[in-house]
C-alpha cells in the first residue's frame, strides 16, 4: 500500500510540473504574438501581404 500512495504522490507531483509547463509555453506564445503585433504596428506593417500596383514585363 505504500508503494502504491508514493507512485502516486510522485505521479501527480510530476503531472503538476508538466501542467506548469505547458501553462508557460501557451503564455509565452500568447505574449509574443501580441509583441509582434504591436512591434509590426509601430512600423506601419499590415498583417496582409502587400502586392505591387503595376508590373513591369519587359520584352
Amino acid at each position: 500500500m505504500t508503494n502504491a500512495v508514493l507512485f502516486l504522490n510522485s505521479f501527480i507531483s510530476y503531472l503538476l510540473v508538466f501542467a506548469i509547463i505547458v501553462v508557460l509555453v501557451i503564455v509565452a506564445c500568447i505574449l509574443g504574438v501580441k509583441w509582434k503585433k504591436s512591434s509590426d504596428a509601430k512600423k506601419g506593417i499590415s498583417g496582409q501581404p502587400s502586392m505591387p500596383d503595376t508590373v513591369d514585363v519587359k520584352q
